[in-house]
């Protein structure tokens, strides 16, 4: 079976004794940890400012709250500084995000969770095949959850796992075993469909045509995406939104993973070039002293003026991303919903308003940086 062969393959890589839980999307993941935690209405669930949308949803979920703390000017994750003045009598977890591919301070807010009798879990959706002080990403926290979607470190399309440190959380998880949904045979073909599509179809030339094609079913429910319908506009819990993992993603996975290293090592070497280039210019850049921590899925630079960049880099074929073009990516206004008051983040959401991704996972690292050189009057300058 595939997903034993992967469940296997995930487990070696950690050097890990415990269990695996697959679910269909990593927000499902999370969903699961924050339930077998006994997170339940009225509760409270620490998160950074500076975040996916799809993050705070199963909070919300559970009749939960989520309760934001700005972040770093440098690291964009979670200000430990800010998270004591966080913490009420309703407060039950601590989410502690991988941003980009970078986790720092993990300990801190570990020996804070201690402090106050919490929970902690380490948000690694962009953390996977990433070191922290020399151990994988996603053993640190109570509990850990990864995504498989498109663009994490490796992919099956849609999906993602939880992997669980404190054993007391292993009856509750294998409680909730019982109530995932299967994957439907549609959802299947919808996925293979998929991969052949990205796999002989997507092409430099063919990149940003198919990109907006597939955003765009994606929205509209016509194809499956990482992020469909409600999941991004609303906080209310979609139909089907507890579902189980598949055979026909574990393959794509495993597939996937073969490559991992490589992959590593590439966004790694793109990322010393891009930071040498720069530093030597006097741009903000990803200090040194960040990498040992860092696996880069992305590389994060602040420019003048985010959609005119993106649209100079389509112009010049060069497929940047743009995560988080907002504190809550990608909802651009009426924050309400998420209990998310903008003018009490300044950090992140400055740090939105200009945030662009260098492609890490490119071929053609001379090219970005050509186009750097084009761009560097519209890139911010190192503080």
């Amino acid at each position: 079976m595939s997903i034993q062969a992967l469940r296997d393959h995930i487990l070696n890589h950690f050097n890990h004794s415990g269990e695996v839980f697959f679910h269909y999307k990593g927000r499902v993941s999370l969903y699961a940890l924050l339930k077998a935690m006994g997170v339940k209405a009225g509760d409270e669930v620490i998160i950074p400012a500076f975040t996916c949308v799809v993050v705070p949803n199963p909070i919300i979920y559970l009749g939960a709250k989520p309760v934001y703390v700005d972040i770093g000017p440098v690291t964009y994750n979670v200000d430990v500084e800010k998270i004591d003045a966080a913490i009420t009598d309703k407060t039950r977890v601590i989410i502690c995000q991988n941003t980009f591919g970078l986790s720092s301070n993990i300990e801190k807010i570990i020996d804070i969770a201690k402090r106050h009798d919490l929970m902690t879990i380490e948000d690694c959706t962009h953390g996977y095949g990433g070191t922290y002080k020399g151990k994988p990403n996603g053993v640190f926290c109570d509990a850990s959850f990864f995504s498989a979607q498109w663009n994490k470190p490796f992919s099956s399309g849609v999906g993602g796992f939880a992997l669980i440190n404190n054993p007391t959380l292993l009856e509750p998880m294998k409680e909730l075993e019982k109530e995932k949904l299967p994957v439907s045979f549609g959802q299947k073909f919808n996925l293979k469909l998929l991969y052949f599509v990205r796999r002989y179809l997507l092409k430099p030339k063919t990149y940003f045509p198919l990109v907006r094609l597939y955003r765009w079913m994606s929205k509209h429910g016509l194809v499956l995406g990482s992020s469909s319908g409600t999941e991004i506009t609303s906080v209310t819990e979609p139909n089907g939104f507890f579902r189980d993992y598949s055979n026909v993603q574990a393959k794509e996975a495993l597939k996937n993973l073969s490559t991992l290293d490589e992959m590593m090592l590439r966004r790694r070497r793109n990322a010393e070039l891009y930071t040498a280039f720069l530093k030597e210019n006097e741009l903000n850049y990803v200090p040194e002293s960040l990498f040992e921590n860092h696996g880069f899925l992305k590389y994060p630079l602040l420019v003048k003026s985010r959609d005119e960049f993106l649209l100079n880099a389509e112009k010049a074929s060069i497929p940047m991303g743009d995560w988080f073009n907002s504190p809550l990516h990608p909802v651009q206004q009426s924050f309400a919903p998420w209990y998310f008051e903008p003018e009490k983040f300044p950090i992140a959401v400055e740090s939105a308003k200009h945030m662009i991704n260098l492609p890490t996972d490119f071929k053609y690292p001379q090219k970005v940086l050509e186009f750097l050189g084009t761009q560097k009057n519209e890139i911010l300058p190192v503080k």
